[in-house]
């Protein structure tokens, strides 16, 4: 899968400079971790958010936001949106502010 550096560019100015962020290519995309906990990716199919499971339901019912898959299997707790749902500056700042939430409650690795 090849990578997205436009949208690799758009979620690292919304995640800013904060401490125990940190960046690696993974899954065929472009990864962010926090704390050593992975927070959210981008590839050339879209952004991939993880919300944790049970939290994703309020995401999966906004328009063009899907339930990520790895092959066939559902990834609970983690939701992919395409262009449409990145482009929209408010609905990718609540993605990302809901992931930074749940992955900030996790411990360190």
């Amino acid at each position: 899968m090849a990578r997205d550096s436009g949208l690799e560019e758009l979620m690292r100015e919304e995640l800013g400079d904060r401490p125990g962020l940190a960046e690696k290519s993974m899954f065929g995309g472009w990864a962010f971790m926090l704390n050593g906990n992975l927070l959210c990716g981008a590839r050339s199919d879209g952004m991939l958010i993880r919300l944790g499971k049970g939290n994703d339901g309020w995401a999966l019912a906004l328009p063009g936001v899907i339930q990520m898959l790895s092959g066939e299997r559902v990834m609970h707790g983690w939701v992919r949106g395409g262009a449409e749902v990145y482009s929209d500056d408010a609905l990718r700042r609540r993605l990302l502010d809901a992931a930074l939430a749940y992955v900030e409650s996790l411990p360190s690795k």
